[in-house]
């Protein structure tokens, strides 16, 4: 069955800007380019130094799958992951797993 990663980042203060920019012209792309599928991204109303996306996956061995081709990738480790390590606060980053209802549009 289908479910999201929904992600939830507390960003350094300061870097929204920068991190949204990253994360629009790096990020998604190289994650889209290895097959993930992000369905959103989100900036809080109420708090400057947060940001929400997520992504979706057809099932456990999947998300594996593409967690192996995106955090394993030379780039992801050498170029990507040094750069957000400046913008967000890793230890404070909260991943919530949904699966969408019989209702939902997002199935």
């Amino acid at each position: 069955m289908a479910f999201y990663e929904i992600r939830h980042y507390t960003l350094q203060p300061g870097t929204r800007d920068e991190w949204v920019k990253y994360m629009e012209e790096v990020i998604i792309p190289f994650q889209t380019s290895k097959g993930m599928v992000i369905n959103g991204s989100f900036l809080d109303e109420e708090d400057e130094d947060k940001y929400v996306w997520s992504r979706r996956f057809e099932s456990e061995e999947q998300r594996e799958e593409l967690y192996a081709a995106v955090y394993q990738d030379d780039t992801w480790v050498n170029e990507i992951s040094p750069k957000v390590g400046t913008m967000l606060i890793r230890d404070l980053i909260k991943v919530t797993r949904v699966v969408p209802t019989a209702a939902s549009e997002i199935q």
